[in-house]
């Protein structure tokens, strides 16, 4: 029987098992997976920058790994975006028609203004400038190029602040604390 495991990737923790490159930039050596997952023989199904945060599911199946990793697929993934700015209709309408980035267009994706999630903080915490307005915009996209969500807000003027990957298809994040896993059924279609 396949394994599935939703995992709460805290920011700075390197989506993978083992830190190849040994360490940071004088800061020792970084957090991997193996901090937080003692599970063998699973591995990620997709990545997530060191400095994003959120839901990264594990499996042991390669199939099933290919379904959820592969831009074929199409697999919807549900970022919720702290961005610096004010959001604007018109921005909204850019991301939702697909932008043009250096390595070609977009796909188009679903984009809407949120109100400040409840998350929980983050460590170290996002910097808060009282001169410079900051808002959230939940941000569905179906590929995954590489960095793709801070391309995207930074090309309509909207620069990241922070992001949290919330949903992968049908799975969230709900009731997982960061460092925190779960193991759940693998879907039989």
């Amino acid at each position: 029987m396949a394994r599935l495991i939703l995992f709460n990737k805290p920011y700075g923790v390197l989506s993978q098992f083992t830190d190849a490159a040994g360490q940071g930039a004088g800061d020792g050596p970084r957090a991997t997976l193996s901090d937080h997952i003692a599970v063998p023989g699973v591995y990620p199904a997709g990545r997530l920058d060191r400095d994003s945060e959120g839901l990264l599911l594990l499996t042991d199946d390669g199939r099933l790994q290919a379904r959820i990793a592969d831009p074929r697929f199409k697999a919807p993934k549900t970022y919720l975006v702290q961005v610096e700015g004010t959001v604007t209709d018109a921005a909204l309408d850019q991301l939702r028609r697909g932008l043009r980035l250096k390595d070609g267009m977009t796909l188009p994706a679903e984009a809407k203004a949120i109100d400040p999630p409840q998350l929980w903080p983050r460590d170290p915490p996002v910097r808060f400038r009282k001169t410079v307005p900051d808002a959230w915009i939940a941000l569905t996209l179906r590929e995954g190029r590489n960095r793709q969500v801070r391309r995207m807000t930074a090309a309509v003027g909207l620069p990241t602040l922070r992001l949290v990957r919330w949903r992968i298809g049908d799975w969230t994040l709900d009731g997982l604390a960061p460092g925190d896993w779960r193991e759940v059924a693998v879907p039989t279609h």
